[in-house]
């Protein structure tokens, strides 16, 4: 949504809200936005520093790194930045090229940042069994959990042989 900055006088304020199509952004090899995201928030003059409070949120579709579950994660961003004409150094300053802004320019990055690497279903996901491949939370499977290093097998027998000397 295009917001025209020329229309803010000292004191006023443009609310805004729409939604934007994040399907075609790829993160970790996969596109995990599925539906639009929605945003709400406005565009305050307040004696002539522009500032843009507002916030953004989105449905994230992934998979639990232990188990592989599908995972919707409900993502939020709160933005506070100050739009400016002139160059600044600091983090919440959005420099302006026109006399007008894009607000999901300034929204959506926000949103990015809150997405972790990973996400678990539960905190005590028991995740998949490396010999068999099931889901320890829903099979005990009859594997055996202990599992030896192939580089320190020989090792291991080894160690089987003295103990069969003594």
């Amino acid at each position: 949504m295009r917001i025209d900055l020329k229309k803010l006088v000292y004191g006023s304020s443009i609310p805004f809200s729409g939604t934007v199509d994040l399907s075609h952004e790829q993160l970790y090899g996969a596109f995990p936005f599925q539906h639009l995201a929605q945003y709400v928030g406005e565009i305050k003059n307040q004696l002539g520093v522009l500032k843009l409070s507002g916030t953004i949120k989105a449905l994230y579709s992934t998979c639990c790194a232990r188990c592989l579950k599908p995972l919707d994660v409900l993502l939020t961003a709160q933005v506070d930045a100050v739009l400016s004409r002139e160059g600044a150094e600091e983090d919440n300053v959005f420099l302006l090229t026109e006399d007008s802004v894009e607000v999901e320019d300034i929204l959506v990055p926000e949103l990015m940042l809150q997405v972790n690497m990973t996400y678990l279903c539960r905190e005590d996901c028991k995740g998949l069994c490396p010999v068999c491949g099931g889901n320890r939370n829903e099979i005990e499977c009859s594997c055996e959990k202990k599992q030896i290093d192939p580089r320190f097998a020989a090792l291991a027998a080894l160690l089987d042989s003295k103990k069969g000397q003594d």
